[in-house]
């Protein structure tokens, strides 16, 4: 065989060994990426058990809280904001700005349920009332489900922006638009407060 056949040969299969490796990095980016989106998607699913839950709290707490419209209201709005701000968050879990927004109307919502369930506690007989009870909690167990499932989700968006950082994947993920995931923190000290929704 020709030397300069051997020399394609060579040439050829370096070439080969380089799309691979940029192959395997592009298709391990796109399976972490793939990853968080997914524990993201079953956040969502928490979040729009709870959503479905707050009207339901709040129609039953009309009736003995007729003088805190204001307050009931404000868990409407809060709770109609963060449908919306999710909406947007699952559309693109990868979007930093949706992601922020989404944060921020969750914050307003949980400030908004804990004035609301610290009301309903000096109501003795919306305290007492059976539907009511199982509401609070349902919405204590879905609290907890998305607390874990905020956990994982950070997780995924911890292991896909490591490997998305490292050397050279950096590059590639460069190359390739893959953006960074947004994590799921709390930003303010009152939102690290948790909505209390027992009425031990």
């Amino acid at each position: 065989m020709p030397g300069w056949a051997i020399a394609l040969l060579i040439v050829g299969g370096v070439i080969l060994l380089i799309i691979m490796f940029i192959a395997g990095i592009y298709n391990k980016l796109v399976a972490l990426r793939n990853r968080f989106k997914n524990q993201f998607s079953q956040i969502d699913v928490q979040l729009k058990r709870r959503y479905d839950l707050i009207p339901n709290l709040v129609e039953t707490a009309k009736g003995y809280m007729s003088h805190e419209r204001e307050t009931l209201e404000a868990v409407i709005a809060a709770r109609n904001g963060a449908v919306n701000a999710n909406k947007t968050a699952s559309a693109n879990p990868a979007d930093p700005g949706a992601m922020a927004g989404l944060m921020g109307a969750e914050a307003a919502l949980g400030g908004a349920l804990t004035k609301f369930m610290a009301l309903a506690e000096s109501y003795p007989d919306l305290k007492a009332n059976q539907n009511m009870m199982q509401l609070t909690e349902e919405l204590t167990t879905t609290e907890n489900k998305i607390a874990f499932a905020r956990q994982a989700y950070n997780d995924s968006a911890t292991q896909y922006n490591t490997y998305r950082e490292s050397f050279p994947n950096t590059i590639f993920a460069g190359m390739f638009n893959f953006q960074a995931a947004a994590l799921w923190e709390i930003t303010e000290a009152k939102e690290r407060e948790a909505v209390k929704v027992s009425f031990s």
